[in-house]
Formats: C-alpha cells, structure tokens, sequence
C-alpha cells in the first residue's frame, strides 16, 4: 500500500483510532502552528505497582498516534508523565517492607526508600517497571517524571501563573468540594520544610511573579517560603490542567472515573492560556469478580502474568477492542484472545485496504503485520497438552505436531514454537487440575465404541476434515437429542473438559492409535 493509498484509506477508515485521529484533524486542519508536533500523552500514578490497566493507556494512545501519523504524514511526539512528585496516601498491600512505607507516608514518592531495595526511591522503581515494558513492547515515547519538572525549573512560569490567577482557580474547585473541604483546600500543596510532607493546607499568596506563599506548617509555625525548585506541587486537579498548558498537551484519553476531573482539568488549562486536549473516554478493566482493577488493591492483572501465558500481542489485540466498553480482565481470557488474533492475523493479508485498516492487527502492528499464520490453534494445543499430562515436554509436542505437520520442525515455525511455551505454561497451571474425565453413559457407549470401529479403518495420516465427517455422522445418527450432546460427551469422557476443539482436527494432531487408546479408556471406566 503506498503512502496516498494508505492516507487515503485512513480517511474513510471507521476504526476507532481513525476516529480519535480525525478529533486531531479538525483541531488543526493545517497541522500543529509552527511545524510542531502534535502532542499525546498518558499520565501514570506510580504509588502501587504497574499493571495491564495502566498499560492499555499507552497502547491506545500510541495506536491514535500511529492513525494520525497515517492520515496526514505530519510528525507527533508521545510523552508517558510519571506523577512521582505524588504525596504517598496509603500503604499498597502488594509490596515488601510496610513499615518503611508507613513511616513515609505524606511523602513524595521520589523521596521514600524503595521498598524492594533496588532503586534510590519508590517511585523510581515503579517508574522502571513501567518502563521496562513499554521499552520491550516497542513504544516510542519520551518519560518524563513529575519530580523532575518541578524541581528543574520547567513548570515554573505556570506555576507562578497559578499564583496570579489563584481565585479563578479557586473559584473553579470549591463549589465541587464538601464545606469541611472548602474550609482548607488550596491548590497549592507546599512541601514541609521540617517533615517533608505534602502538606495540605491553606496558603496565602506573598508574591505571585517570585512564586512565595505562606502557611502554617504541622509544628505550627509559620513559613514563608518559595512553590518553585520542588518545594510544592498542586493538587491533581490544577496539576493536571497546568501539566496540559505548560507542555501544550493535543490529545490525552482518560476512564470514564474521571470525566469531573478532565473537565474541571480543561478549565484550569484555560486559565493558565492553555486548551483541553481531545481524547477517548474508555471503559474501565474490571478483575474476574467484576470489581474495578486497582493498582494499590493489586486485583488486576499483572504484564508478566499474561505474558507468562500469552504473546504481546495477544495482550496488544485484546485491548484494542472496543474502548468504550466495560471488559473483565483475567487470566481465563488468554486463550481466546492469543486464537482470535491469529485468526485476524492469518485474514490480513487477503483484505482489501478498507477492510485492513478495520482489522485490529494493522493497529496491533503499527501497520507492519507479518505474513506468517499459525497451522494450530491456541486451543488445540491445549487440549493436546492436557491429554498428555502434567509433565509434558516441548519436544513432546512436537513429536505430536508431526502427524499434523509432517516434517515440521520449531525452526521452520518459531511462532508455534513459542505458542507451544505458553500452552504447557498455561495447561500445567490452570487446565491440568480441571481436567476429569467422566465414564461414557447410555448412548455414548455405542458411539464411541463405533467412532473406535471407523478410525481402524482410516490410515495413520487421515486428513482431519475426513475424521471430522466421522464424527459428525456418528453424532446424526448415534441417538443423540442433539449433535452438541455428542461432542458434549466426548469432550467430558476423552478430554476431561466439558468444552473442546473440533474432534476431526484434535484426532489428527493427538493421532489415531493415541485417540483408540483414550476411547479404550473411557470404556473400561
């Protein structure tokens, strides 16, 4: 596809990235003023630790990025904000070392020790675990650390803005607070000279253009000192609208938890001679129980969990589908996810342009979707995995592939190789100690005892759609109230699962004297 093509197609392209982009498109219909870059960014709270939910904001973000790189060929930039300068509020209950945090709290997270005792602060190694992902996913991003921008001098002008228009601010934050709130709310959160605590407290404008207030610090005393060089933060609210005007941030997507807090974030941005970003507003990851995934709870999911059981882009192309919609996340989900974006993947190539840039591997990809398909399913290899039990080898595995695939070596697919990794990873932890495999009953005797008679007949390199035919006939005509019950009880009898893959293929990757074995054994239960 050439570039004109491409654009052209982006365009007209209904997929939700195109979408987001076209908000840019209309923001700047000639592009950014000056040349610049269109601005992305996503914003990161490292108090607990980094998970998929903080993850999918990055990859969405980036897949926006990549539709309006697309659409108009111009140059954008994507800046992942640490929050580190962050008073710690609570004690996560998913990390070592409780006391220390607890003797920190109030803290910036930039200024308590790491809990784990690799990193010089907390928020240092939280921020590298972020990181350390995004760097192996790909991202192309620039980190930039709360902390750093605030003790550099790089937010200063704003932040001596919001001294000079410290009613408006105000004006625009009390009428949401409770009373008792409003009483001592300021957005300026001073950073005790004695304790070093966030402090908050109200605060008296000394000097707006130097950037001096004045408080009462916890010993009760009186300080005058400077907001600048790290010795004050705003609260989230103003920070973020004073973040958006001092980088001039162009796109931002944020859960739908925050819609209030976005848009009274617009009005502080406004103030400070900045805009509100556009963006997505997406639903929220829920955990298996249905609950909202918290980083500091630790419910949800970690990367290196699915990723235990999983290919990236597994991960990628789950979380590309449909944002604005509520979806659980857990383990339970992995299978599906890794065989549907196979599928997508094995389709891409054969579509039409409109047609690609609907399929959510072009965004997975960034446009460059490898050729390659994958000869088995996710499921298949599972299935087999479980048959052969707990102590199942990759070698094994292969030794099994070779009546599907004759001659086929983990050199000649190293994507099915890796797939066979995670199967044995994901059957031995979580499909092994499901599996019961019930003795046949009334009808299915006679059914498995002719679909044992059929396959004597059949040679050892059957195709799996000739078993298939097999099976199915036996199904129509084995006595069965509907054809479902006869692949219900194989499943349960053979495979000790009460769902399964098609029995034609299974029987030509499991092989036929493997497959006579099991039914010998289903019989004699």
């Amino acid at each position: 596809m050439t570039a004109d093509t491409l654009r052209t197609a982006a365009l007209e392209s209904k997929a939700w990235p195109y979408e987001e982009a076209r908000k840019l498109l209309k923001r700047y219909p000639d592009g950014k003023p000056g040349g610049e870059p269109v601005l992305f960014e996503t914003g990161y709270g490292p108090s607990g630790l980094p998970h998929i939910g903080t993850f999918q904001e990055v990859l969405r973000t980036t897949m926006v990025r990549h539709a309006y790189e697309e659409m108009t060929g111009l140059p954008t930039r994507l800046v992942a904000f640490s929050d580190d300068m962050d008073g710690l509020r609570k004690v996560p209950d998913n990390v070592p070392n409780q006391a220390l945090l607890a003797a920190n709290i109030g803290k910036p997270l930039t200024r308590i020790p790491d809990p784990f005792e690799k990193y010089d602060s907390f928020a240092a190694h939280n921020n590298a675990m972020l990181r350390e992902f995004l760097d192996r996913f790909g991202f192309d991003y620039e980190f930039v650390s709360s902390t750093d921008y605030y003790e550099s001098g790089r937010f200063d002008e704003k932040l001596k803005a919001v001294l000079r228009n410290y009613d408006a601010i105000m004006a625009v934050m009390l009428p949401t607070l409770r009373a008792e709130r409003q009483a001592t709310y300021s957005p300026v959160l001073p950073v005790s000279p004695t304790s070093g605590v966030v402090l908050q407290v109200p605060v008296e404008v000394v000097d707006a253009n130097a950037g001096t207030i004045r408080f009462i610090d916890a010993d009760g005393s009186v300080v005058e000192q400077s907001i600048l060089a790290g010795r004050a933060k705003l609260q989230w609210k103003p920070d973020w609208g004073m973040r958006w005007a001092a980088l001039g941030v162009d796109y931002e997507m944020h859960g739908k938890d925050l819609i209030d807090s976005a848009i009274l974030g617009g009005k502080i941005a406004q103030i400070l001679g900045g805009r509100k970003p556009e963006g997505l507003i997406y639903e929220l990851f829920l955990d298996a129980k249905g609950e909202k995934i918290s980083k500091s709870k630790g419910n949800g999911l970690s990367i290196e969990e699915w990723l235990t059981y999983g290919p990236d882009e597994s991960l990628a192309f789950y979380i590309y589908r449909e944002p604005k919609k509520a979806k659980s996340l857990h383990l339970g989900l992995i299978p599906r996810a890794v065989d549907d974006y196979w599928q997508f993947r094995g389709n891409y190539h054969g579509q039409d342009n409109k047609e690609r840039l609907g399929n959510p591997v072009h965004h997975v990809h960034n446009g460059a979707v490898p050729q390659d398909a994958m000869p088995v399913t996710f499921g298949l290899l599972l299935n087999l995995v479980g048959v052969m039990g707990g102590g199942a080898t990759k070698e094994q595995v292969w030794g099994y592939l070779a009546n599907y695939l004759p001659g086929a070596t983990a050199a000649d697919y190293p994507e099915l190789d890796k797939l066979i990794g995670y199967a044995l990873a994901y059957a031995r932890d979580f499909v092994a100690p499901t599996l019961v495999r019930r003795a046949p009953e009334g009808v299915e005797v006679a059914a498995l005892q002719r679909l044992d008679t059929d396959l004597a007949t059949l040679p050892a390199d059957a195709r799996a759609e000739d078993i298939q035919n097999i099976v199915y006939e036996i199904g129509k005509s084995g006595g069965f109230a509907e054809l479902r019950d006869w692949f219900k009880a194989l499943y349960e009898t053979l495979l000790g699962s009460s769902q399964g893959p098609r029995m034609g293929s299974f029987i030509a990757l499991y092989g036929i004297g493997n497959t006579r074995k099991l039914i010998a054994e289903a019989l004699a239960r």
